[in-house]
């Protein structure tokens, strides 16, 4: 139940923003940008703790088997999903072509760990976090309009933050059987 309320609680957070504006708007014109920064940072840290902790505390069942190849398209797929997660903080030619690179690249992570776990844990985890963001795509969109692109980040930034991405990668991969219980490469 920890691992639900937490996606819940992350999910509504963000959409929050999304969906009411003048809400944050509100709130900051009361406690101010600071109070509400931190507020809002610490439920989301709240909501972080249940996901990982729900996570330990659930069984570990298996909902459904997935094809063993499908590990390695996994790991294709998550430099790719980690250069678009880091393209929407810093310079880079990426936001030419993809609105919302951050959400994206959630979108990109959770299908991608989607397609290698079938345990109902992972499948409520990823499912979860797939649907919050697809959502928040849509009610960005709604509320901010017409996608005005930014100006051209140059050629030299956009390779620097795919270098920086695939370092960031391969850190992940090594810290992954501490993060997340299983190794991805065989010691």
């Amino acid at each position: 139940m920890m691992l639900i309320s937490g996606i819940v609680l992350w999910s509504v957070l963000h959409l929050s923003l999304a969906l009411k504006p003048d809400w944050r708007a509100g709130l900051v014109q009361r406690v101010g940008a600071g109070p509400f920064k931190g507020m809002f940072s610490l439920l989301l840290l709240g909501a972080l703790a249940l996901i990982v902790l729900g996570w330990k505390a659930f069984p570990a069942t298996s909902l459904y088997v997935p094809p063993a190849g499908l590990r390695h398209l996994t790991m294709l797929l998550m430099p790719l999903a980690v250069i678009l997660f880091f393209a929407a903080r810093l310079p880079t030619n990426l936001k030419q072509i993809i609105r919302h690179p951050q959400l994206t690249g959630v979108k990109l992570w959770a299908v991608a760990h989607l397609l290698a776990n079938g345990e109902t844990r992972s499948v409520l985890l990823f499912t979860g976090l797939l649907a919050w963001a697809v959502l928040e795509v849509i009610f960005i969109n709604r509320r901010d309009g017409a996608w005005q692109k930014p100006a051209p980040a140059g050629s030299s930034k956009t390779v620097l933050q795919v270098i920086i991405a695939l370092i960031i990668t391969a850190a992940l991969i090594f810290a992954h059987p501490w993060l997340a219980g299983v190794a991805l490469i065989p010691a």
